[in-house]
């Protein structure tokens, strides 16, 4: 991958220990429990919160593994389950919500169907990942607030990684649960259609202008540094676009082509990941003008997006 000054200033942190199974403090009345589902899209696994005492939320209660479903019955043994909360709909989060519910009860509560095109463009990135028929009990929108006993979490949409992805933030705590909207593992997959860089962006400003002082992702360790995270997000991004512009520039006009001249070390399996995001960048220019594509919409509908031709638009 290029290096560069806009770049360089988006640094991760990998060095976190896990014991799977195992109910961690990271917060005041927040436990962590990690599941054993490692990988290249989710790190060490999916993060499980448990929120509150004696009354309990439980976020993202992860993928359907018996053994992780056990770990947070156990962790909560002798309280009261009574609000499940989805950050989004992708199995890895949301898939063990029923068999939660059906163990300990508890409402589930997400954003529900987004009557929208799911899933992503190739075959690795397919709608394998994302849970299309998922509905929640409950449907929560931007701006309202969840409300249990001894606890409160104020509903944020923020789409970009997916469209019904939800951060919910801690009231009186300042701290959020990001979901995959902001990791400090790595960059968020933005792979259209699932996903869309203009919404991302816009999602990233929003939380810019708050004033939180950690974040919790739904894989990896605390964010503890959020705002300057979320600024590293957004100058990541603006870098990432002008190195494909430079490409255009060049002549590599195919996104095939952009991926080998910037990602070319990067690892096969991600590849596909990196792909995405270059088509989620180009779509984001040429909705601005800045871009335009030489070849036809039923070439692009047809899975010929990896060969397209895009060129800079003339103003």
């Amino acid at each position: 991958m290029q290096s560069g000054t806009m770049s360089a200033e988006l640094a991760f942190n990998r060095n976190v220990d896990v014991d799977y199974g195992v109910a961690e403090e990271v917060a005041p009345d927040i436990r962590r429990i990690v599941a054993n589902n490692p990988g290249p899209y989710t790190f060490l696994g999916t993060n499980t919160y448990i929120v509150g005492s004696g009354h309990l939320a439980v976020v993202d209660p992860g993928p359907a593994d018996e053994v992780h479903l056990q770990a947070i019955a156990d962790a909560v043994k002798g309280e009261c389950l009574t609000h499940i909360l989805i950050t989004h709909s992708h199995h890895d989060h949301c898939d063990a919500a029923k068999p939660l519910q059906a163990m300990l009860g508890g409402e589930i509560i997400a954003y529900g169907p987004t009557d929208t095109a799911r899933g992503a463009g190739v075959a690795g990135l397919g709608d394998v990942f994302v849970d299309a028929s998922f509905v929640p009990d409950r449907v929560v929108r931007d701006g309202e607030t969840v409300k249990g006993k001894g606890f409160a979490l104020d509903v944020l949409h923020m789409p970009g990684h997916a469209p019904d992805h939800l951060c919910f933030a801690h009231v009186g705590r300042r701290t959020m649960f990001t979901g995959d909207h902001v990791m400090g593992w790595n960059t968020t997959v933005i792979a259209p259609p699932e996903g869309n860089m203009a919404a991302f962006l816009e999602s990233l400003e929003r939380l810019m202008q708050r004033n939180d002082k950690l974040f919790l992702p739904g894989h990896g360790g605390r964010i503890q540094t959020p705002q300057r995270m979320v600024r590293a997000y957004i100058t990541h991004r603006k870098w990432r676009e002008q190195t494909i512009l430079a490409c255009l520039d060049d002549g590599t006009g195919t996104i095939r082509g952009i991926v080998g001249k910037l990602y070319g070390s990067l690892d096969r399996a991600l590849q596909e990941a990196a792909a995405l995001s270059v088509r989620a960048h180009l779509e984001h220019l040429i909705a601005r003008k800045i871009v335009r594509t030489e070849s036809a919409g039923e070439f692009l509908e047809a899975g010929g997006w990896l060969e397209a031709v895009y060129v800079r638009a003339v103003s």
